[in-house]
C-alpha cells in the first residue's frame, strides 16, 4: 500500500486536476468507516444519506482520527506542503436506487478561502463506479484558475442545489473517475465536476475531506484542526482534538492510540 504519489499521479494532478491513489487505507478501517456511516445515519434520522456533513466532524474522534490519518497526510503533502489543516468534511452517501446527484461544479465557488489553496481528497467507503454514480470530471478545466458563475438550482433534486451550466459539447468531454473501497481521488478546487444519481441496487459511499495548508485563511469564522506539521502564519484558529467519551462517540478500535494522540497535541 502506497503512502506517496507517485510522480506520475502527481503529474497528473497537475496536468489534469485529479489523480487516483487505488489503495491509500486498509480494508479494516475502511470497514470501521462504513460502520461510522451507519452509526451516524441512526443518531441523525433528519439527514439524508448525502448530507453528513462537516458541521458533525466537530465532536466526532472517529472522525478526526479517519481525517488526520498520516497516510493521508502524505498524499497531500506534494500538493499543499507538509503544514496541513483541516477546512472540511462531509461523507456523501448515494443509497440505492434513489441516490442523488451532485451537479456541475467548481468546489472553490463556496469556499470562504484566501488564498484558494486547497486539495479535496475523497476517500471510497464503497466502490465507485459509473454504474452507482461516481464522480465525473472535466479534465484540465481547473486551468486557468477562475471561479465560473453557478446559478441556484432547485428544480431538480440535487446534493448541493445548485449548479454551473455547461454547452452540451464541453459536458460531453466529462470521464468518470473510478476508485475502489479504500482508494481516494485526489482533486484541485478549480476543477469542473460532479456525478449522476445512484440508481444502481448499491449503496455509493465516500467521505471527501478538504485539506489546506496552514498558509490559507478561512476568512469566516469557522472550527479547523491542525493535522500535521505546524502553523508558522497563525492565519486560523484549531480546536483541539474532540476527546472520546464513551456512550456519546462511535466506538472505534484505535480510540486509545487516538487519545493519547489528542493529549500530544495539546502539549
Amino acid at each position: 500500500m502506497s503512502n506517496a504519489l507517485s510522480p506520475e499521479q502527481l503529474e497528473q494532478y497537475q496536468r489534469d486536476g485529479y489523480t487516483v491513489v487505488p489503495e491509500a487505507l486498509d480494508a479494516d478501517l475502511v470497514r470501521e468507516a462504513g460502520d461510522h456511516v451507519a452509526w451516524l445515519q441512526k443518531k441523525h434520522p433528519d439527514l439524508r444519506p448525502e448530507n453528513l456533513h462537516h458541521r458533525l466532524v466537530w465532536d466526532d474522534p472517529f472522525w478526526v482520527r479517519l481525517v488526520a490519518d498520516e497516510r493521508l497526510l502524505e498524499l497531500a503533502a506534494p500538493i499543499i506542503g507538509p503544514d496541513i489543516a483541516l477546512f472540511a468534511s462531509h461523507y456523501i452517501c448515494k443509497p440505492p436506487g434513489k441516490g442523488l446527484p451532485v451537479l456541475w461544479h467548481q468546489d472553490g465557488s463556496y469556499w470562504p478561502l484566501e488564498p484558494m489553496e486547497v486539495v479535496t481528497a475523497w476517500l471510497a467507503i464503497d466502490d465507485s463506479d459509473a454504474q452507482n454514480g461516481c464522480m465525473r470530471v472535466l479534465p484540465g478545466t481547473h486551468r486557468p484558475p477562475v471561479i465560473r458563475k453557478h446559478q441556484r438550482n432547485t428544480e431538480r433534486a440535487n446534493v448541493l442545489s445548485s449548479e454551473l451550466p455547461l454547452a452540451p459539447e464541453e459536458a460531453a468531454r466529462a470521464v468518470d473517475v473510478v476508485v475502489p473501497a479504500g482508494g481516494i481521488s485526489l482533486h484541485d478546487p478549480f476543477l469542473i465536476h460532479g456525478s449522476n444519481p445512484n440508481t444502481s441496487a448499491r449503496r455509493r459511499c465516500g467521505l471527501t475531506i478538504r485539506y489546506i495548508p496552514t498558509s490559507t485563511r478561512i476568512t469566516r469564522e469557522w472550527t479547523t484542526f491542525l493535522l500535521g506539521g505546524e502553523d508558522r502564519l497563525q492565519r486560523n484558529e484549531y480546536a483541539p482534538f474532540p476527546a472520546y467519551r464513551e456512550g456519546d462517540h462511535f466506538p472505534f478500535r484505535d480510540r486509545d492510540e487516538y487519545e493519547r494522540r489528542r493529549v500530544r497535541s495539546r502539549a
